[in-house]
């Protein structure tokens, strides 16, 4: 049988590279770049190139299973969907709704099903216990654009294809490939704006690969962000800098914000950040001066103590130089799927409900991680006795993670859509594998949102599923319907039907009703493409969205058929200034200076007068990742995990100070516990500065992942606290203080 060469986008991080898949006699032969798909233009990284590893790995569990005296055993479909039924509803009638929380990982967001069926399977759980993975890396970059710009989903990105000088704070864009940033291919990126005169500075403590690039390279203390960033903004005022790029009626709480930033002068911002204060005069100066300046941060200003508070500022940072809703400054995406007008305009509140022990606050809908092993072991009301997990390892990824291991085994009943036995399934009563990447249509929901250019992609399978696999939106629908008490011998394609109809009665009561329209449901839902739920539902929001052919009466708009046609990809231009229509705020400004903000800022200026001198013998802990991993996702890969080292970096001066050489294994130590870990010396990382990369600890002896088993790491999870940002919820993983010693 001849060779097929199939085009696939890459869903294993943000980027979404184009990949040529080569398929013989129903196998993948081998995985390239595709040269022709214009975001990504051939690149592709270790992770694309090994989707073939992941779609082969003799460790995917691909048939349901069962857990029967401590181990698994397979089953049908119909037997598990049956059990999950009877111990769910069971639960729920005994113990209350909340008895029953669910977690949801990152690599959801890669995924067609994750885009449109996970809403309505968290409405169907009707429990205040859910949780995410964004409370462990995200939320606070969300929260503060929601505060803002009125949704959450209203996130500004650099505009990087034409800026003239890009900032980065805390971020590794080299190596994450953008993170709340699409951009295949930063290298070439950055190669680009330094081809046009431009320039790039990182602000990080620990000299990345992004940094090695920079022509500025400024190392800041961990955690000091928002006081360098309040610092910037200081001089902004005080040497009248400020260039708004709109009215300044636009926004509200100007002037408090101004008055907020006069004592963070360049002065107090050099004793807590530990940079020179010239240094930073010199970069606010940059930012102001600079036509085409972009300020961007990610992980190291998100997972910190004030994450919310800096993931603001840099939001204010780039509207008081004049750079927001600006070419070559940062822009909100409008992507193709969102119609305009579908989104409220009530916006954005946070702590609407609290968890029930410690009173951790709700925010879009979600507790903070850092509650969920409590809220299992405690008894009362409300106590989870049930759990989901859907393509997420908590026990790894979230601080104080043996505490949540032993909580997860003290549940009645757990349910686990993934697909390895991993450190977290192992728990599972059930796992239900989805088919392999490679069998499902793919467009991004999510990341076509937070895209450097606008445009329209979508892949179809690649690999036929058998009939005995089910794609993961099945799997979703069929958790709905038994949580909506239909039953689970009813098809998953009622949910599909379900959610059309809601689209098509929403787009007719907004054309007054169906006698105006002159259109019933029915034949709107009858036009669309695609075979399946997710590729229907799709159609119907690209001809509803912004460039979409509105069912006909835009003859020259998109829907999937032409996106399929146009080799599976749509220009839809740069990047353009929009921001009064897509504002979502109840008044249509923007709140410069939100009150939960304020709040915050209040509690961090309490703080710092009493953190003014570093403690001694202690270190400061920041995470760092892998270009070949992306948490913990990839480690049972042997092609990504043969260089990926779990090792603590640590400065050549700190290392002579206390006696330790290259490779010597340290104790790393908290309030919480310790861990033992290896030792590397890099000039790269600040003084009093360690850096352990999140996503291993794969030292379970009863996980069904061989090689990761072989290569396990260490979990730095076990010794990180259970810390937040107050107004995110988001776990403090970075600026930790640890005591280290020789082993």
């Amino acid at each position: 049988m001849a060779i097929e060469k199939k085009f696939r986008i890459c869903p294993l991080c943000e980027a979404g590279c184009g990949l040529e898949v080569y398929v013989e006699d129903g196998s993948v032969v081998k995985i390239r770049g595709d040269k022709n798909y214009p975001p990504s233009q051939g690149y592709i990284c270790p992770k694309g190139a090994a989707l073939k590893d992941l779609h082969e790995d003799p460790d995917l569990v691909r048939t349901p299973l069962i857990k029967e005296n401590n181990s698994f055993r397979e089953a049908s479909w119909d037997e598990v969907f049956k059990l999950i039924e009877e111990k769910f509803l069971k639960i729920r009638e005994e113990h209350g709704s909340n008895s029953i929380g669910a977690y949801l990982g990152n690599p959801n967001t890669h995924t067609m099903a994750g885009g449109l069926f996970l809403g309505p399977f968290l409405k169907s759980l009707k429990s205040k216990n859910l949780f995410t993975a964004s409370t462990v890396d995200q939320m606070p970059k969300l929260a503060a654009c929601g505060f803002m710009y009125g949704n959450p989903m209203r996130v500004p990105v650099p505009d990087i294809n034409n800026t003239d000088f890009f900032v980065v704070f805390g971020a590794n864009p080299l190596v994450s490939n953008g993170s709340l940033m699409s951009a295949p291919d930063m290298k070439k990126r950055i190669k680009k704006l330094k081809e046009r005169g431009g320039k790039l500075a990182v602000i990080d403590p620990f000299k990345s690969a992004t940094a090695e690039q920079a022509d500025i390279y400024i190392p800041v203390n961990p955690g000091t962000d928002a006081v360098l960033l309040l610092s910037i903004i200081n001089i902004f005022f005080r040497d009248n800098l400020v260039s708004l790029n709109q009215d300044q009626n636009l926004f509200k709480n100007f002037e408090e914000l101004k008055k907020e930033a006069e004592e963070f002068t360049p002065e107090k911002a050099e004793q807590i950040c530990g940079i020179e204060k010239d240094s930073i005069e010199i970069l606010a100066k940059q930012i102001a001066d600079t036509e085409k300046c972009s300020v961007y941060g990610r992980m190291g200003t998100c997972t910190v103590k004030y994450g919310a508070v800096t993931s603001w500022l840099i939001e204010a940072v780039n509207i008081l130089a004049g750079n927001f809703d600006k070419k070559g400054g940062n822009l909100f995406p409008r992507p193709a799927h969102i119609p305009d007008g579908s989104l409220p305009k009530k916006g954005f509140k946070v702590h609407r409900f609290k968890s029930r022990v410690s009173g951790a606050g709700e925010v879009m809908g979600e507790l903070p991680v850092s509650v969920m092993a409590e809220e299992m072991e405690t008894q009362g009301e409300g106590q989870i006795k049930g759990f989901i997990t859907i393509a997420g390892n908590p026990v790894i990824a979230v601080p104080e993670s043996e505490r949540l291991d032993k909580a997860l085994d003290q549940l009645k009943f757990m349910v686990s859509v993934d697909y390895y036995i991993n450190e977290t399934t192992r728990h599972a009563d059930v796992i239900l594998p989805p088919a392999s990447p490679l069998s499902h249509g793919h467009y991004d929901f999510f990341f076509h949102g937070l895209a450097v250019r606008n445009f329209a992609s979508y892949s179809r399978p690649v690999i036929e599923k058998s009939d005995q696999e089910k794609d993961k939106w099945e799997i979703l629908a069929k958790l709905i319907l038994i949580m909506k008490n239909k039953g689970w011998q009813t098809p998953a394609q009622e949910i599909e039907k379900s959610m059309l109809n809601d689209i098509a009665s929403q787009v007719i009561k907004g054309l007054g009703g169906e006698e105006k329209a002159g259109v019933t449901n029915e034949v709107l839902i009858s036009m669309l493409n695609g075979e399946k739920g997710p590729e229907r539902i799709l159609d119907f929001l690209l001809r509803i969205g912004p460039y979409g052919d509105n069912f006909g009466l835009n003859p020259d708009g998109i829907n999937l058929l032409k996106i399929i046609e146009n080799n599976n990809y749509i220009d839809l231009g740069d990047l353009e200034p929009w921001c009064e229509k897509a504002l979502l705020t109840p008044d249509s400004k923007i709140d410069i200076y939100p009150e939960d903000i304020k709040n915050s800022v209040k509690k961090l200026k309490k703080e710092l007068k009493n953190s003014m001198e570093e403690k001694k013998n202690e270190f400061i802990l920041i995470g760092r990742r892998h270009l070949r991993t992306n948490n913990s996702w990839m480690h049972n890969i042997s092609s990504l995990s043969k260089n990926n080292r779990c090792t603590l970096f640590m400065n050549p001066a700190d290392a002579q100070k206390i006696g330790i050489k290259n490779e010597d294994r340290v104790k790393v130590r908290t309030e919480v516990s310790e861990i033992i870990i290896p030792v590397e010396i890099k000039e790269q990382i600040k003084e009093n500065v360690v850096s352990i990369p999140h996503g291993f600890g794969h030292d379970f002896e009863d996980i069904r992942m061989e090689t990761a088993r072989k290569n396990p790491g260490v979990n730095v999870n076990r010794i990180i606290p259970q810390k937040i940002d107050p107004v995110s919820g988001t776990s403090v993983l970075n600026g930790v203080s640890v005591k280290i010693k020789k082993c």
